[in-house]
């Protein structure tokens, strides 16, 4: 069943563009509200320059950073609005939801997106979002894993209902007109290799370090964007292994501009659900080296569209770098892999879900 008028919907995660997931909420929410819902994106934390506010649509709050305080915000902002469906991203922010929901004292349907496979390491409250997984499958009418290996381990290992409990890969906002378009085009570019995410222990970017500093190419660079708790480390790390005029960490950055120059993408994760960079990658022609997480195999068709090697394997990367940086390989079917992901044909399964949930609601 599919209900087709304006909707009222709720979407809340812990901040905008500070990961791949919120980045991917933000943008699932702005097509919501392209299509003509009202949409509310409450955050934890917001920054001036999210481009959002209390007069735009999606409508922006911020909670606050105090997990309590944040929570009966929330609460208080689900009494208000009366969504036709709410919905959260990462862990922290599905308990929080599921809380905010009980303390409102109203009806409706719940949407719980997890994106992680470590995140219950992370903190209490992540944990409690896999511990708590009994009261969440009385209160959650869906629970939306990123790919078929979290699922799987959701239902088995955490207890999360099968019926329930399903996959929706990340949408990704494919950028083609910077796509590479012949092997010969990356082949003449620099020898440069990117990789892009949160500096972070899960993310292995120390690995990488470590393995470019085995890459036999004195002519190579590397580029790690992003930022995180990690970059102190990191900084001290290339320092000490001679690598300074070789590798940079620009901080935050606009991955799409870097796509366009870059001769290969590096993935060294040590966990990774899903993994948004390697869809954009793929989008840009990219050949991919990464790590053997669940997410990157999924999306790389075990092997077929990228070379996997085994996570914390720092002589395997190297090779693998190397070998790409040496042959990039045609981008053709790279590129038609990425179509798999893209925004629409993601965003499309969302909406059917909301539809279907708030339809239902509406008939109750």
């Amino acid at each position: 069943m599919s209900y087709s008028k304006s909707l009222n919907l709720l979407l809340t995660t812990r901040a905008l563009g500070d990961g791949g997931a919120e980045r991917v909420w933000t943008t699932i929410a702005r097509r919501f509200a392209e299509r003509g819902d009202r949409v509310t994106l409450a955050v934890d934390r917001a920054r001036p320059d999210d481009g959002l506010g209390a007069d735009t649509n999606p409508r922006l709050i911020e909670l606050g950073s105090s997990h309590f305080g944040s929570t009966l915000k929330l609460a208080r902002v689900l009494r208000r609005l009366r969504p036709d469906v709410a919905l959260a991203a990462v862990s922290g922010s599905c308990v929080k939801l599921v809380a905010a929901a009980a303390l409102a004292r109203i009806e409706v349907p719940l949407v719980l997106s997890y994106h992680g496979f470590e995140e219950w390491r992370t903190g209490r409250l992540a944990a409690a979002a896999y511990y708590g997984m009994p009261i969440v499958n009385r209160r959650a009418d869906r629970i939306v894993a990123v790919s078929d290996g979290l699922r799987h381990r959701l239902i088995e290992d955490w207890g999360a209902e099968e019926d329930r409990t399903i996959r929706i890969y990340n949408p990704v906002s494919l950028d083609l007109a910077r796509a590479a378009t012949t092997a010969e085009d990356l082949a003449a570019r620099p020898p440069v290799v990117l990789a892009v995410g949160r500096l972070s222990i899960e993310k292995g970017m120390i690995d990488l370090v470590e393995a470019f500093a085995r890459v036999r190419r004195p002519d190579a660079r590397l580029i790690i964007g992003g930022d995180g708790p990690e970059r102190e480390r990191l900084e001290a790390r290339i320092e000490a292994l001679g690598l300074a005029d070789r590798v940079s960490l620009p901080g935050r950055v606009n991955p799409n501009l870097y796509y366009a120059t870059a001769r290969v993408v590096a993935v060294p994760s040590r966990t990774e659900a899903f993994g948004l960079v390697l869809v954009e990658a793929l989008a840009h022609g990219l050949p991919i080296v990464s790590t053997a997480c669940h997410g990157p195999r999924e999306i790389l068709g075990e092997g077929r569209y990228g070379t996997l090697v085994p996570i914390g394997d720092a002589e395997a990367m190297a090779r693998g770098i190397e070998n790409a940086l040496d042959d990039p390989g045609a981008p053709e079917e790279r590129i038609a892999r990425a179509a798999a992901f893209s925004m629409e044909e993601g965003f499309a399964v969302w909406a059917r879900l909301v539809d279907d949930l708030a339809a239902g609601r509406r008939d109750a």
